[in-house]
């Protein structure tokens, strides 16, 4: 990811860095973000084995979201901002038969920061760059079928759908009680896409 971080007009998102760790696994002690997000309960050093892989694996991108209100004292990029820290937002090229195809996943962690539109924002984001920087052409999300009131897709901070972003139900599991969804990036939708973020600073 080469240290970029893009900023936004409610959020900016960050590389995630070690600093990040601690808050982060803190936040994953909590019984709700761990079913929410289908995640295991991991050991603090475990979280910091998982913050380097995220950064050397060519198959992720992660970034931490911050929420500008709680930003102390201006944006510096490169600092970690630990202050601000609201979420994560991640993407998985993870198909074997589809290196262009990319899960995405979003998780606004912190309460005070939720209904403001900080996920949406952040999804539009990572889609955005991940559209332009890897060429993704299709998006995945896969939800719980019970997380109607998650923090992942498709609740979006509690107030959006994933279906306003323009994602379709393609398949859902029994087994998994797991319902997939996808919004391939016609020409139509980058478009909308680019206007949408186009007051996004990219800082490197």
């Amino acid at each position: 990811m080469g240290g970029v971080s893009l900023e936004g007009e409610k959020v900016i998102l960050v590389p995630y860095m070690e600093a990040h760790v601690p808050k982060y696994h803190q936040w994953m002690q909590d019984p709700f973000l761990l079913q929410a997000t289908g995640s295991e309960p991991l050991s603090l050093q475990d979280e910091y084995t998982m913050q380097l892989s995220w950064t050397q694996d060519p198959l992720k991108r992660t970034f931490i979201v911050l929420d500008k209100e709680l930003i102390q004292a201006g944006f510096v990029h490169g600092d970690p901002h630990v202050e601000a820290m609201v979420g994560d937002v991640n993407i998985f090229m993870n198909d074997l038969d589809d290196p262009q195809m990319a899960e995405i996943e979003i998780m606004i962690a912190e309460p005070k920061s939720r209904g403001k539109g900080l996920g949406k924002e952040s999804v539009l984001m990572m889609m955005a760059y991940a559209v332009q920087e890897l060429g993704i052409h299709v998006f995945r999300a896969k939800i719980g079928e019970s997380n109607g009131s998650s923090l992942h897709i498709p609740y979006l901070d509690g107030q959006n759908s994933v279906q306003t972003l323009g994602f379709q139900e393609t398949s859902r599991s029994e087994i998994f009680k797991e319902v997939t969804l996808e919004l391939p990036m016609t020409q139509p939708k980058c478009d909308e896409l680019r206007k949408l973020i186009d007051n996004v600073v990219t800082h490197e």
